[in-house]
């Protein structure tokens, strides 16, 4: 197996081309720029490992990827319009350069885009990359929804918010795995193991994700933490702070939430480890991360296949930024 590293820069060779005809620039242009701040490229290296871990990358299996790649930037595009987000990745958003309705249209043609990628597979793996990829949109769009629905709520259960980021960010994940796990024709039963593997991954990173905002080190977090206090967003540590506080602590909370004092960020910190939230969502994490472990473990290859996959586990649930 290559580790991460090596097949990132063989799959950014294969993706930083053009990939928009020159006519009608007022749209193939934006959609061109924001390919072009680049990324993480997570999704689709992921997918090239699951391909890897039984076989041989199969030529389809880059082609896959960037349809991949493509389908999560079409939702960062739109993400931003939705949350009126000024910068990505340092720079102009789409909307914020061209536009919304460009930027829409822009995000409607990645999405295009990516399935004249997926096209290119081979008939004999075609239909079921294709199920896969459809039912995989649909639930991240699904997830995107609850998303925005929870912020009208007052109140979200720790059940409902899980379920909102395995749709939201958990199954791009793991059907990207299970995509390449397809092209490295592994069997029903492989397929189910790496996509739990990828599934509870997602969550594990998502609460670590949750975690750095509010108490990570801003000179590796790479911004300043307590947006998500700010803006009073249901995170893994708000939800369960509302959940197990009580007496003065409650109304403390409550009274941050309905107010925005200057200290407001370090004050819910403060009620964090008071109600025992950080060391909480410290063990939820492990817990998660323990159960892709135990998936990836009952998946019938070679251990020393799985080396790539169990580093880059513990990169993304370990990291600081």
């Amino acid at each position: 197996m290559q580790s991460f590293e090596h097949l990132l820069e063989q799959f950014n060779r294969y993706f930083d081309q053009k990939h928009f005809p020159d006519h009608t620039p007022t749209l193939y242009e934006p959609a061109e720029y924001f390919l072009g701040l680049g990324g993480k490229r997570v999704r689709p290296v992921m997918l090239l490992m699951g391909n890897e871990l039984f076989d041989q990358i199969h030529p389809d299996a880059w082609d896959a990827g960037v349809a991949v790649e493509l389908f999560h930037n079409f939702t960062l595009i739109h993400d931003d319009i939705m949350d009126q987000a000024p910068l990505r990745r340092g720079k102009p958003t789409v909307h914020e350069r061209y536009g919304a309705s460009t930027a829409l249209l822009a995000g409607d043609v990645v999405f295009v885009r990516g399935y004249e990628y997926l096209n290119k597979v081979n008939v004999q793996h075609l239909q079921r990359l294709l199920a896969l990829f459809n039912v995989t949109a649909r639930q991240v769009c699904e997830g995107q929804q609850l998303d925005m629905d929870f912020e009208k709520r007052s109140s979200v259960k720790l059940e409902e918010y899980i379920h909102m980021i395995e749709l939201k960010t958990s199954v791009l994940l793991a059907a990207s795995l299970q995509m390449g796990a397809i092209l490295g024709g592994a069997g029903e039963g492989n397929q189910h193991h790496l996509f739990e593997f990828g599934k509870n991954l997602g969550i594990a990173f998502q609460i670590q994700d949750d975690y750095l905002d509010a108490f990570g080190d801003p000179s590796k977090f790479g911004k300043q933490v307590g947006g998500d206090i700010k803006a009073n967003k249901k995170t893994f540590l708000l939800i369960k702070a509302l959940e197990v506080a009580s007496g003065e602590a409650q109304a403390n909370l409550l009274a941050l939430l309905q107010s925005d004092p200057p200290e407001k960020v370090a004050d819910m910190l403060a009620l964090y480890r008071e109600t025992g939230v950080d060391q909480w969502a410290m063990e939820l994490k492990e817990h998660y991360y323990q159960e892709a472990m135990r998936h990836l473990d009952a998946i019938a290859v070679l251990s020393s296949r799985k080396s790539a996959l169990r580093e880059l586990s513990a990169f993304l649930i370990q990291r600081e930024h």
